[in-house]
């Protein structure tokens, strides 16, 4: 499954960089702080439509552009391969169980490093 969160987030990283920006300049364009724009680009905080139209504007891209799929992406998610391969509705649902769980632990696991790191000094990016 493409965690579209994080691949908007790697647009926007990406984009900052080519174009010479830090987080702390996205902050003030966005009216937030540091810490925010921290948790939006590292997967702890979801991006809303708003501050999503507010950093195409900010970047000076399209909304698509923050939003696309690399074509270098290839779903590697093990649940997904056997979702194909499975006969009955049991097992289904059962992969698809196994999915969300693994989901919910690598989010919380992003949370929990994010919180570290938020104990930790800050400094320009």
């Amino acid at each position: 499954m493409v965690d579209m969160n994080m691949m908007i987030a790697g647009n926007i990283q990406a984009l900052l960089k080519k174009q010479n920006k830090k987080q702390t300049d996205l902050a003030e364009a966005l009216g937030t702080n540091k810490q925010t724009v921290n948790k939006m680009l590292n997967g702890t905080r979801m991006i809303n439509a708003i501050e999503l139209k507010s950093i195409s504007e900010y970047l000076g891209v399209k909304m698509e552009e923050l939003t696309k799929i690399s074509s270098g992406y290839k779903d590697t998610d093990i649940v997904h391969a056997f979702m194909g391969k499975v006969q009955s509705e049991e097992a289904r649902q059962a992969l698809k169980t196994a999915d969300e769980l693994s989901d919910m632990i690598l989010f919380h696991k992003r949370v929990r490093q994010n919180g570290t790191a938020m104990m930790s000094p800050w400094g320009d990016e």
